[in-house]
């Protein structure tokens, strides 16, 4: 593997598995990873793994392209760190399209404060599922949050109005029961959640969070396998925040992505916990319903739940080697 990847970029091979191992942290569905790279010696290709795609919660690969635009975001800050300016090519190629992108080097550029900032946050980002503390958000926080989606071309959402987040907590409820009471939806729940063997993707029981009372007013799912304690307090009023992009698509729910990761590692800089309310994504009449409640026009691609939180462990992370990509032939369809 380190024959594969040296002299990509005018990087050794263990800079780029560095930079590949760091893109490799960023968020997915049940911590799916679906993602794959390959590297030339002047590009690193990021394809998406079609094999980890969620067939039931996420068919149309809405969320699996997300995912990956989490991921490119995340090696062009490790590209950045390593002074090379990015010159990203989203979808180049329509016969291959799940080639997502293709990163080539522009010239040099030592990264900014700001960008190694985010950068320093990486591998402390956690998708924190545990009850936060009843502690508002800061407003320079806020500010900072919807000026990091605004940078990639996406737009934040804070939701305070009373009356809509009720609204949208009760979407959120049934959307979730809607989900739960599909046994496709959890068969596929289970096989990547809720386990306790020593594997490097899916969600761990551990990382699963305790169960809320059943009249919680933000449904959260159980990722532990039916182990979580149940009843425990949550917040009562934690910040949803709702990331959308200005239109449908491929090309935008990567830029999406970008957008999310951007989010997420602002929000750790600022000393913040985030977990996901995938549900009112995932089905579609509660999305059509939260897209008329928040933008009206803009699609809503991420909601999110965001506090002050306790610390939590990493997910485990796939190695360099199974994400390098061997293959030179064209996507499947």
């Amino acid at each position: 593997m380190m024959i594969e990847t040296a002299g990509a970029l005018g990087l050794s091979g263990t800079q780029v598995r560095d930079a590949l191992s760091t893109a490799g942290m960023a968020p997915s569905l049940h911590n799916s990873q679906p993602w794959r790279f390959r590297t030339t010696p002047d590009a690193i290709e990021l394809h998406a793994d079609r094999d980890r795609q969620l067939r039931v919660a996420d068919p149309d690969g809405r969320e699996l392209r997300i995912a990956c635009g989490a991921a490119l975001f995340t090696l062009r800050l490790a590209l950045l760190g390593a002074g090379i300016r990015p010159l990203v090519s989203i979808l180049p190629d329509r016969d291959r399209p799940d080639l997502i992108a293709s990163v080539r080097r522009s010239g040099d550029r030592p990264a900014g404060p700001r960008m190694l900032q985010l950068l320093d946050a990486v591998p402390r980002r956690r998708t924190n599922r545990n009850p936060f503390a009843d502690v508002e958000v800061s407003t320079v926080a806020r500010y900072e949050l919807r000026r990091a989606a605004v940078e990639e071309g996406a737009w934040l959402d804070l939701v305070t109005d009373p009356e809509t987040r009720w609204e949208l907590s009760d979407l959120a409820r049934r959307a979730h029961e809607k989900q739960v009471a599909d046994p496709a939806f959890a068969a596929e729940l289970e096989a990547w959640t809720g386990h306790t063997a020593d594997r490097p993707d899916g969600v761990p029981a551990w990382a699963g969070g305790p169960l809320p009372p059943p009249n919680s007013t933000w449904v959260l799912r159980d990722f532990s396998g039916g182990t979580a304690p149940g009843d425990r307090v949550y917040e009562d009023e934690p910040l949803i925040a709702v990331l959308s992009v200005h239109g449908e698509g491929p090309r935008e729910e990567i830029r999406a992505g970008e957008a999310l990761q951007r989010v997420l590692l602002t929000a750790t800089v600022h000393g913040l916990a985030v977990s996901f309310l995938s549900q009112l994504i995932e089905v579609p009449e509660a999305r059509d319903r939260m897209r008329r409640l928040i933008s009206g026009s803009r699609p809503p691609q991420v909601v999110l739940r965001i506090g002050h939180g306790w610390p939590v462990a990493a997910t485990p992370r796939r190695p360099v080697e199974d994400v390098l990509g061997s293959d030179d032939g064209p996507d499947r369809p």
